[in-house]
């Protein structure tokens, strides 16, 4: 009986552990809690009041223990990667690549936003006021953000005769 107790009590142990390590293994949890909850019944079943309290606390100080034992950060120090990233993403701004007044060419429809090629290399642009097919000539009118403002190069000549 002490055997089948005491190795309900590690198992419990075991995956209350695991727990704590891998949270969210709610799989592991739900077992160390049976486990446990199985030994503590059969120690008042077969051992009586004095043996099943004895292992109720046995059971609650080996839970505080071990937590209080993986929740220290000198612990989490041990296993945690170590390594420093120094490197940034600092992309160049838009408006440092592109100048107003360049001309490209729509890569997909700006139904107001897609792509455009320019200089050789394709950017995010958005249309202020139309959709603009593939494959049509554009002009730089500004920046939005990371993204071009483009404007058809028909609708600029119009507003240039109006």
């Amino acid at each position: 009986m002490i055997l089948w107790i005491s190795l309900l009590i590690l198992l419990g142990l075991l995956l209350f552990v695991v727990e704590l390590v891998l949270p969210g293994i709610t799989l592991a949890a739900i077992g160390a809690f049976c486990c446990l909850v199985g030994a503590s019944a059969w120690a008042f079943v077969d051992g009586g009041l004095g043996t099943g309290f004895a292992v109720v606390g046995i059971i609650v100080g080996f839970l505080i223990l071990l937590t209080a034992l993986f929740l220290r950060p000198r612990t989490w120090n041990r296993v945690a990667l170590k390594t420093n990233i120094e490197s940034q993403v600092q992309p160049v701004a838009i408006e440092k690549q592109i100048e107003v007044g360049v001309q490209g060419l729509t890569q997909t429809r700006l139904a107001p936003m897609g792509k455009v090629q320019i200089e050789g290399r394709i950017f995010d642009a958005k249309s202020l006021d139309s959709y603009v097919d593939p494959r049509q000539p554009v002009r730089v009118i500004g920046y939005d953000n990371a993204m071009l403002v483009v404007q058809p190069m028909s609708d600029e000549t119009e507003s240039m005769i109006n």
